[in-house]
């Protein structure tokens, strides 16, 4: 009796590189689809490059919080003055 073995049923690594299974909804998948850059880019190349982007993102993010967090003091001393409550009732 001969015992078919399938690739599938093996876990190859190939440096840092190892197969693995995810499940997705189809609608993630004809999400994934629709963003693809080019026709035979896989789907590990679509995911990496999304993790890259929102990588990008946060650190922006990031640094935009650190700038209004500095500029807090100062903008309240430009804006919170005797001066301006005098406009406001104009």
């Amino acid at each position: 009796m001969t015992k078919n073995l399938y690739i599938s049923d093996y876990i190859f690594a190939i440096g840092d590189y190892m197969n693995t299974t995810i499940q997705l909804e189809k609608s993630t998948v004809e999400s994934l689809k629709e963003v693809k850059e080019y026709p035979r880019q896989t789907y590990d190349e679509l995911i990496k490059h999304i993790v890259q982007i929102v990588k990008t993102i946060k650190k922006r993010n990031q640094y935009d919080e650190f700038l209004h967090k500095i500029q807090q003091p100062k903008m309240k001393d430009l804006w919170d003055n005797k001066e301006d409550e005098v406009w406001e009732d104009v």
